[in-house]
């Protein structure tokens, strides 16, 4: 005799609203990376606003996220984050009028030559935009996620903190500064309900890219190094992102994600 068959009900599905209502800030949203994380949080229901320079695509970025249909929504703030001061000030307003549950550290500029090729200015430009940034919008969202006694902070470091590419002393610097930006801040703030962790990309098919001169010859490297035999996506990053920002992660703070194929396997 055969067994019955039980069948399960099986409910429809739905799509996944963690980030209804919440209020995301990402910095260097309008492209690469950060515009991938932006459509994603919409995707979810967040309500995003892109900060980035006011001569980036930040306002195409967003109005394409808005008609893409998605239940949540995007904005763009258009701001140079080199300038500390109004960067501070604009996210404070952010805010005092809406809130903010996620704040995504994403900003950075990548020059690339030797050492000695570098002048005072272009070092201290890159620690602002990479590094002092990170530091002023998290003091900015601070106050209003300890007193709704929760809060995401994601901070996007590089692989190239592990050693790997030469050419880039200013940008590796900065992305251990924000290693360890991470894990002070997760000690500071964990009481108060807020976790903060960092993702590590890879090596992606951004614009970023086009520093290399060859990049055919860097996309055959890329892949050499990798475990996994694909070049990575921006939704690759953003997944990682949406993970630390998710209700899901609550117990889990000062880490460090490698997302890059295998590469590293810190």
């Amino acid at each position: 005799m055969e067994p019955e068959v039980v069948f399960e009900r099986v409910a429809p599905v739905v799509p996944v609203m963690r980030f209804a209502e919440a209020t995301v800030i990402i910095t260097g949203a309008a492209g690469g990376l950060g515009s991938a994380m932006a459509a994603a949080f919409a995707a979810e229901g967040g309500s995003v606003v892109l900060a980035d320079l006011p001569a980036s695509p930040g306002e195409k970025v967003a109005d394409q996220i808005n008609q893409s249909g998605v239940p949540g929504s995007a904005r763009f703030v258009p701001c140079d984050l080199a300038d500390l001061d109004r960067t501070a000030a604009l996210i404070a307003g952010i805010v005092a009028s809406d809130g903010v549950s996620v704040l995504v550290n994403n900003a950075a500029t990548i020059p690339r030559k030797a050492i000695g090729e570098y002048s005072i200015a272009e070092w201290q430009r890159v620690q602002r935009v990479n590094v002092d940034a990170a530091f002023v919008c998290a003091q900015a969202v601070l106050p209003g996620m300890r007193a709704a006694g929760s809060g995401r902070i994601v901070n996007i470091s590089s692989i190239t903190f592990f050693g790997g590419l030469d050419l880039l002393v200013p940008y590796v610097t900065s992305k251990g500064a924000l290693v360890g930006l991470t894990r002070a801040l997760a000690r500071e703030c964990g009481p108060d309900g807020i976790t903060v962790n960092a993702v590590a990309p890879g090596a992606f098919p951004t614009a970023a890219e086009g520093i290399h001169p060859d990049r055919e010859g860097y996309n055959s490297y890329v892949l050499a190094q990798q475990a996994v035999k694909r070049r990575g996506v921006p939704h690759d990053v953003a997944n990682a992102v949406l993970f630390f920002s998710a209700p899901e992660s609550s117990f889990i703070t000062g880490q460090l994600l490698c997302v890059d194929g295998g590469w590293i396997m810190h």
